[in-house]
């Protein structure tokens, strides 16, 4: 999510769930409604009642401060699922989680009916490969029920310490009965953005998560694509936004902009000021212009819906996958003045350059994959009947045939849908799986995309 934090440096945005600060932009802004300052008194003399009563008769000794502090975590929590209040301890794991390395499991979540709801798993973390997918719902931690605890108290008993390990139990889509996975708590390190070539002159981005450093990141794997690829040329780009539960505000500004020339990017409403920003393209295309496929999925959230939707209104790219989270949503970081709290308030909604919101809707892809299991068919030849099966039929005429020897020979060189590696590379357990398998059978979304990429540089050599 993304979060503006005011009282401290412009823009410093952090991601915890998937929310944004984005922009406010041309003529469509709500009015703002009057503040008042009047005091609901008798509303807090039920309040001075009810902390008096439970001071007094409940049938244990509970402080002051707790009181207090439980109070406002029900006010807020009453607003909407992702407004909360932030104790020192809660404030400082903010902190912690923003700067892209903690203790835990390496899931985005966020509440839903009293449960934790999955958002999306990160990329190389032991909550994905422990096999917890995006839209579970956690009902248990260990054995205690999740039904009751606040997200904050949630997610303190998930983070821990390196080493140790936390079983949840998860409620899953299409399964019988609860799931129990075991998971083993380490450091979180999110790397943002990888690539690789698919195929010569077809290049891979994947980007987990939108960070500070995300853009750099982009620019040097672009930099690497172009090196890998110096012979074709970039001629096709897909962009895998796929279980990207969000982040930094700027970073999807960024990424949105590396593509685009010019244009609105994005922008908020909201009651103050401060919270209706706007956001324009203001560099050139990294990639000078070529085709584009975006991967999305019902992991992908905020941040990541927000250059999905730029890049679908402005027509650079085809998005490609299923309907998007729906987190259209903005969060405020309110540091409090006499204290080292803080309130996560929601304060806009934002909205796409045509000015779609995307709350509770998400982002319609352009081209729906549906999920498919690939299974292989027994014998790899094709055993069709052809012409060339029947009893005395003409032969090609020689100079045909030298012709067709000669593609046959081409077509052989040619191991389609096969990552390509740069030479300097590491080998992980990701890259032998796409490599021992076909791209259709490793990941059918990817195929595909690939597949429209070169549909559309034949389209463009042929114009």
């Amino acid at each position: 999510m993304q979060i503006l934090v005011r009282h401290l440096p412009p823009l410093l945005i952090g991601s915890v769930l998937g929310s944004f600060i984005a922009l406010g932009g041309t003529t469509v802004f709500a009015e703002r409604e009057e503040i008042t300052s009047s005091i609901p008194f008798e509303e807090l003399r039920t309040f001075t009642e009810v902390f008096q009563k439970v001071k007094t008769d409940y049938v244990e000794t509970v402080e002051d401060k707790t009181l207090i502090e439980n109070a406002i975590q029900g006010m807020l929590s009453g607003l909407d699922p992702h407004s909360s209040y932030l104790n020192q301890e809660a404030y400082q794991e903010l902190t912690i989680s923003t700067g892209g390395e903690f203790g835990g499991l390496g899931i985005e979540v966020g509440m839903d009916n009293g449960f934790v709801k999955v958002i999306a798993p990160i990329d190389d973390t032991p909550a994905q490969r422990a096999g917890v997918k995006a839209g579970d719902l956690i009902i248990r931690l260990n054995d205690t029920p999740v039904k009751g605890m606040t997200l904050n108290d949630a997610v303190k008993v998930m983070r821990g310490k390196p080493g140790t390990r936390i079983k949840l139990t998860i409620v899953r889509e299409n399964e019988d009965k609860p799931l129990t996975i075991d998971i083993v708590r380490d450091i979180i390190q999110v790397k943002s953005v990888k690539q690789r070539t698919l195929e010569p002159g077809y290049g891979y981005i994947r980007v987990s998560h939108f960070q500070s450093h995300t853009y750099d990141d982009l620019e040097k794997a672009i930099g690497d694509l172009k090196k890998e690829n110096n012979k074709t040329g970039i001629k096709g780009v897909v962009l895998d936004l796929r279980n990207n539960p969000g982040g930094v505000l700027n970073a999807a500004v960024d990424i949105s902009d590396a593509f685009l020339k010019s244009g609105l990017i994005v922008y908020t409403e909201g009651r103050v000021s401060d919270a209706s920003l706007k956001f324009n393209a203001r560099s050139d295309d990294l990639i000078g212009g070529a085709p584009m496929v975006v991967l999305v999925n019902n992991g992908s959230a905020s941040a990541a819906e927000i250059v999905a939707g730029a890049l679908q209104d402005h027509k650079r790219a085809i998005i490609m996958g299923s309907k998007t989270f729906g987190k259209g949503s903005v969060q405020t970081i309110l540091p409090m003045k006499n204290s080292n709290s803080a309130l996560k308030l929601t304060t806009a909604r934002y909205y796409t350059p045509n000015g779609r919101s995307i709350q509770a809707k998400g982002i319609e892809p352009d081209i729906k994959i549906n999920k498919v299991e690939i299974s292989s068919v027994e014998g790899d030849e094709d055993s069709g009947f052809d012409e060339a099966d029947l009893p005395k039929h003409l032969q090609n005429s020689k100079s045909d045939k030298g012709k067709e020897k000669g593609k046959e020979k081409e077509e052989m060189k040619v191991t389609p849908n096969k990552p390509k590696k740069p030479a300097d590379s590491k080998t992980d357990e990701t890259d032998v799986t796409a490599e021992e398998e076909p791209l259709i059978k490793s990941d059918y979304a990817l195929h595909e995309a690939l597949t429209l990429l070169k549909g559309l540089a034949v389209i463009g050599n042929a114009s």
